[in-house]
């Protein structure tokens, strides 16, 4: 049954919306999948704060238009999933690849490309982006790189105030010693 013009309309300003809120996406050409294995990715890609969703190709299109993004026409070919990040695009590939590895779909799901930062990138480059650090892993690194400098303060006062320490206790060692040699 065709959907109707309205309808239509309304999935476009839906895709327009997710576009606005997304910093790229994943096209993964699907077969096969069961709705808990479907079920299963989705959870997987929203833990990264991503989205998946089926759409129909001519109006994901024109929502790529709409939103003035970079249409990869040639990747819009057959039966396409859309996953798409929210200010974690490298977190979100990661999720889609491991998911896709350790669920053993790799005859069900295939990544044929994706789109981020207004540049088309193909399987390979969607492989290098999920092995880049993840916001998360990001913001450990910076709090890490924050907390170092005063570690190492830190640690230096320890050292100096323990020299200072064990030299006035030196000193009263050897009071005490000549204390009793005298007594």
């Amino acid at each position: 049954m065709p959907i109707s013009r309205s309808r239509k309309q309304e999935l476009v300003a839906q895709y327009v919306d997710i576009l606005k809120e997304s910093d790229g996406f994943v096209l993964v050409h699907t077969q096969g999948l069961s709705v808990s294995q479907v079920q299963g990715l989705r959870n997987a890609v929203r833990e990264q704060n991503g989205q998946y969703i089926v759409a129909k190709n001519t109006l994901m299109r024109r929502a790529l238009q709409d939103a003035n993004w970079i249409v990869p026409e040639d990747l819009f070919s057959g039966p396409v999933a859309i996953i798409f990040g929210r200010d974690n695009m490298p977190g979100v590939s990661k999720a889609l690849l491991k998911h896709i590895a350790d669920e053993q779909f790799d005859e069900k799901m295939q990544v044929i490309g994706g789109v981020m930062s207004g540049e088309i990138l193909d399987s390979q480059q969607v492989d290098a982006l999920s092995k880049l650090p993840t916001l998360e892993e990001l913001r450990a690194q910076l709090a890490g790189l924050v907390v170092s400098p005063a570690r190492d303060l830190v640690s230096v006062l320890h050292q100096a105030t323990g020299g200072v320490v064990n030299v006035i206790q030196a000193y009263i060692d050897k009071h005490e010693e000549e204390s009793a040699e005298s007594a």
